[in-house]
């Protein structure tokens, strides 16, 4: 089969303005997490100009965007700061927005996001490891306490998806999250973030993305993998990929560049490229589903076109 040349939505990236402050896991005295490395590079406004010269080269029509560690005490700002881009090119058609579900205002904060049509989920991210410069979450087994569970049980009422981040080693739980709320859809980002690479580690990811396939309220994202592996080749890439897309199917599949973050490692030519190669030999529907169908469906684009494409504006 030939290489996918059909309409993109990346389902994941971020945007930036430093000059605003916002954003305090990048200001340079903060420690930054050894499973990105230098942070150097992103300490830059990244803004839809910056996206859309990223992208040029490929046929994105529109975009995801997931929240992009905003100070945690204001994070409907980073809405209304979104709200106030140039959207001509489908640049941030849709967020997925940072809600502290365990916080006693989750109820009122949903509201607020509520208000803006073009959120479409929820991202309170997971992700715990004993290593402090690996862990993005305050603490472990956040998932598990009552009141952040209660915060979750409020997305429903909105038809809001939940984007969620954990470590391998939080699968386990993550299924048995999923079951207990079998009416909310899930979207596992970046692969389920398979930070060790060594054999056993590796094994425990597998394992733990064959348990959440079995629920059919959980999606994939297939994003920034090149996070976990710096020294990515094509080979290295694709058995990860090719487990994502065996274990979900590719109706509950997407493609996401989780750019500027990926650059660090990757341009966003390859990062597209190398999705591009991997699914080479799958049907021109499967491509179709991971690189756009999936996301469309997902994230409420039902008014994206699959003409035109961001790179031209049209």
């Amino acid at each position: 089969m030939a290489h996918y040349s059909g309409p993109i939505i990346d389902a994941h990236h971020h945007l930036w303005d430093l000059g605003m402050g916002r954003h305090p896991w990048l200001v340079p005295a903060a420690n930054g997490r050894d499973s990105l490395g230098d942070l150097g590079p992103l300490r830059r406004n990244y803004l839809p100009n910056d996206y859309l010269r990223d992208a040029r080269g490929h046929n994105v029509v529109a975009s995801v965007h997931v929240d992009a560690g905003w100070v945690s005490d204001d994070t409907t700002g980073e809405t209304r700061w979104l709200e106030s881009l140039d959207k001509a090119g489908g640049v941030a058609a849709r967020y997925v927005v940072q809600v502290p579900l365990a916080d006693g205002n989750a109820e009122a904060l949903l509201e607020e996001q509520a208000a803006f049509a073009r959120v479409v989920g929820v991202r309170d991210i997971l992700s715990w490891d004993a290593d402090q410069a690996r862990r993005f979450a305050a603490r472990d087994g956040i998932m598990d306490e009552p009141a952040w569970r209660a915060g979750l049980g409020l997305l429903q009422r909105h038809g809001f998806v939940f984007d969620l981040m954990v470590f391998p080693r939080q699968l386990a739980s993550a299924a048995q999250l999923v079951a207990a709320f079998p009416n909310q859809l899930f979207v596992l980002n970046h692969c389920g973030s398979p930070i060790d690479r060594d054999d056993e580690s590796m094994q425990v990811w597998r394992d733990g993305l064959r348990m959440l396939a079995c629920f059919d309220n959980v999606a994939i994202k297939i994003s920034d993998l090149v996070a976990y592996d710096h020294d990515w080749t094509l080979e290295s890439l694709r058995p990860v990929v090719m487990h994502c897309i065996e274990c979900f199917g590719p109706e509950r599949a997407m493609f996401g560049s989780d750019f500027p973050v990926a650059g660090l490692h990757a341009t966003f030519d390859e990062v597209y490229d190398s999705f591009k190669a991997i699914t080479a030999e799958l049907s021109s529907e499967e491509q179709s589903a991971l690189f756009f169908d999936t996301a469309k469906r997902i994230y409420r684009l039902d008014d994206i076109s699959s003409t035109g494409g961001l790179a031209t504006g049209e």
